[in-house]
């Protein structure tokens, strides 16, 4: 193995699963089953399950613990499955995350606690006392935009300092910061923005964990792979090939839901329904993806 290519406990290249819904709003645990193996086949050789883009915050524990079973039993060992377990009330997410674990998850996707805004002390304690719950590998999450409040330094550092937490998804747009800490911790990272898929791996991020990757999931993998082999000049260009799509999926914000409409075009989701408080996107946002999913001969 090339000893530039960096360690990934959570794989290279993962996409943060929709949960798919029937038309009446109840979880479609066969049409994730069916996902996660076309995913898998694509290039996938991870999969994040009950996370923001599954709607986490609006699905409940049985529906949970339903997803991460049936998408165990669906990949098996093809693919690294990893349970979000975020909550804002510490107690709820050991709760979330002991479920996973029981359920068959291989490793566990942590968030910082959102809206209540504690601490850097309670940041700490909060994800210390999730990863003293289970036996598995976490990934932290940190997305400040979303959360209101990121990791600092200091937190991270002695987060590092726990066996069981391993690596970073980065949403903080920062990739500088990120490569410094990447350098000083030695923990994983992984890219949490697909518009900066390519500026992390090129950092030395170990992978993506990718919206879009439900559409380019090949992409991606070829990507890495061309990181791997250090030809920066292809991987670039794949970059440059998935604008459009990155575009079109995360440009509004909504990822979760224009995800859903595009495979819904695909025919490979029956209904794209959405949990309160998201809703569908409007006509002409539709008929705008549907437009860019054509010139990229998705349809």
């Amino acid at each position: 193995m090339n000893a530039a290519v960096p360690t990934r406990t959570f794989g290279s290249v993962s996409v943060a699963m929709i949960t798919p819904f029937h038309a009446d709003g109840s979880v479609d645990v066969d049409t994730a089953q069916q996902l996660a193996v076309d995913l898998v086949d694509a290039g996938c050789d991870s999969l994040v399950v009950n996370g923001t883009t599954g709607e986490s915050s609006t699905t409940h524990q049985p529906e949970k613990d339903a997803v991460v079973r049936g998408v165990v039993e669906a990949v098996g060992d093809r693919a690294m499955v990893i349970a979000g377990a975020g909550s804002n009330d510490t107690a709820h997410a050991v709760r979330i995350a002991r479920s996973a674990e029981a359920t068959g998850a291989h490793g566990l996707l942590v968030v910082t606690p959102y809206y209540n805004r504690p601490s850097q002390a309670g940041v700490l304690t909060h994800i210390r006392t999730i990863a003293d719950s289970t036996g598995l590998p976490v990934m932290l999450y940190d997305i400040p935009g979303r959360t209101g409040v990121a990791i600092g330094d200091d937190a991270l550092d002695r987060l590092a300092e726990h066996p069981r937490i391993l690596a970073v998804k980065d949403a903080t747009g920062d990739v500088q910061h990120g490569f410094e800490r990447m350098a000083r911790t030695g923990l994983e990272f992984y890219s949490g923005d697909d518009g900066l898929n390519f500026a992390w791996l090129a950092h030395g991020a170990s992978g993506v964990v990718s919206v879009v990757g439900h559409l380019a999931a090949g992409a991606y993998a070829e990507m890495v792979a061309e990181v791997d082999d250090g030809d920066l000049v292809a991987a670039r260009a794949v970059a440059n090939r998935a604008r459009g799509l990155v575009n079109a999926i995360m440009g509004g914000g909504q990822g979760t839901v224009m995800v859903k409409e595009a495979l819904h075009l695909q025919g490979r989701l029956p209904s794209p329904a959405v949990r309160l408080p998201l809703v569908r996107a409007a006509e002409n946002e539709i008929t705008a993806l549907e437009t860019v999913l054509r010139q990229e001969g998705l349809l």
